[in-house]
């Protein structure tokens, strides 16, 4: 069960409480600052490194923008929560003592800190937008007791910025054609086999050229959607053969499908 959280009042946020017992996620990265609680269960964290890291109940992950993660069940059922935060927004609220939260996925076992986070979704999923100033301050509060606070686990972004900058042309071309570019004349732009493409775009965004594509058009689909867009459209301007191939990769990067995500 999947339930999805959006309003016009706070525009810079999104929300999500869910339940899932199988795998349900590929790697995949977020365009803004993720905030996930792990309610019940135990689930498995893994980055562009893919070493897993063990997520408990009450545990409190936060995700920068941009940086490949995916978390699924560990063994049976798990819930969790995760809050989408705009992160110009967070780094605003952050300054300077929080800005080492934006560089690192941060893994944190608080039992204060995971109330702090917990209510205030809750606050959302009650209806309280309305009250913006103070969902506003609970998350305030909350980002800056996880600056101030002492992580368990810190992953690293495994990605290399001076080899996507190389890439930057192939990776502009592979966002806007809609068509697919061919391997071979990608590899050609930036003087690679597509086999040594294939790995220096790994090394550069922690994706495969063909997941970044789908990572790209997946982050373009959640927005069209929460716009209102309708699934037709938003699959035939980003290019799917049809809606069905459209649900197949959606689900399996929000592990929900476009029209539970639209609502």
């Amino acid at each position: 069960m999947t339930e999805f959280w959006r309003s016009e009042e706070l525009p810079y946020l999104e929300s999500r409480r869910s339940s899932h017992a199988i795998s349900c996620y590929r790697p995949h990265t977020h365009d803004t600052f993720s905030i996930g609680l792990i309610d019940e269960g135990s689930s498995l964290l893994t980055g562009a490194s893919e070493d897993a890291v063990e997520l408990l109940a009450g545990d409190v992950i936060l995700i920068p923008a941009g940086h490949v993660h995916a978390c699924n069940p560990d063994r049976g059922r798990w819930r969790y929560q995760m809050i989408h935060v705009d992160q110009a927004w967070v780094a605003a609220i952050a300054n300077d003592e929080g800005a080492h939260l934006l560089g690192e996925i941060h893994i944190f076992r608080d039992e204060f800190l995971y109330r702090l986070f917990n209510e205030a979704n809750a606050s959302l999923f009650r209806d309280d937008s309305g009250n913006a100033d103070a969902v506003r301050s609970d998350l305030a509060a909350a980002l800056l007791h996880s600056a101030r606070g002492v992580p368990r686990r810190k992953l690293r972004p495994t990605t290399d910025s001076a080899l996507a900058a190389r890439l930057a042309p192939m990776l502009e071309l592979l966002d806007r054609d809609d068509e697919g570019p061919v391997l071979d004349e990608l590899a050609a732009m930036v003087g690679m086999s597509k086999f040594q493409l294939i790995r220096a775009t790994r090394r550069a965004t922690g994706l495969t050229p063909s997941a970044w594509r789908q990572n790209r058009r997946v982050t373009r689909a959640r927005k069209m959607l929460g716009e209102g867009r309708s699934l037709a459209d938003t699959a035939a301007e980003l290019g799917f053969a049809d809606q069905s191939h459209f649900h197949r990769v959606f689900r399996a990067h929000v592990a929900a499908t476009p029209g539970a995500y639209r609502g």
